[in-house]
């Protein structure tokens, strides 16, 4: 499932950033890692450091997913930042491919055996980032999280596929302009 539908629910009328955390050791050796939780490599640990001289528009608001290498990334990234943990801005479960080469990722859409539903993902994803905006009230919500919560916010922004995989510690903004998400990749 790729083209946005419908029936997913609408992402909050604000601008949001995503984060996907610093390379992995998964990342590293092309391995499916979903859930699992794997340590940033010595270059994640950069990547993430370098996001301390990012400038923001103004005051924000830090989420994570509670995986590891997104906790990792904001520790390093934002070292004086508070930040709290979403358990719907973890990654896709993929139930018996994980741990598997990245070659045998299976189809997005659908279920992976022992997995999470892509659909089911995206409203949950949606969820999340609804919860997120509302605790940031007037801050821009910075979320770090996944190639495959990025995906996902891709298509609630009305895009018509979720793109290539977003680069490590990267942000990329959805900014809410003319009654829509336009998404803003940013360089460090």
């Amino acid at each position: 499932m790729s083209a946005a539908s419908p029936s997913w629910p609408k992402l909050p009328p604000q601008s949001i950033c995503l984060i996907r955390h610093g390379q992995t050791t998964a990342n590293r050796d092309s391995i499916i890692a979903g859930r699992l939780d794997v340590s940033l490599t010595d270059l994640g640990r950069q990547q993430a450091r370098a996001l301390r001289g990012h400038s923001w528009p103004g005051a924000i608001a830090l989420f994570s997913s509670p995986l590891e290498r997104a906790q990792q990334t904001c520790q390093l990234g934002f070292p004086d930042q508070e930040f709290h943990c979403h358990p719907g801005l973890r990654e896709r479960d993929w139930g018996q491919f994980e741990g598997a080469p990245l070659a045998k990722l299976p189809p997005r859409a659908g279920r992976p055996e022992g997995g999470e539903d892509w659909s089911e993902m995206i409203i949950r994803v949606a969820e999340a980032i609804t919860a997120c905006c509302a605790q940031a009230q007037d801050r821009l919500p910075v979320l770090v999280c996944h190639s495959g919560v990025i995906r996902a916010t891709r298509l609630l922004a009305g895009q018509h596929n979720t793109g290539a995989r977003a680069p490590n510690a990267h942000p990329i903004s959805f900014v809410w302009v003319n009654d829509r998400h336009k998404e803003v990749a940013h360089a460090l």
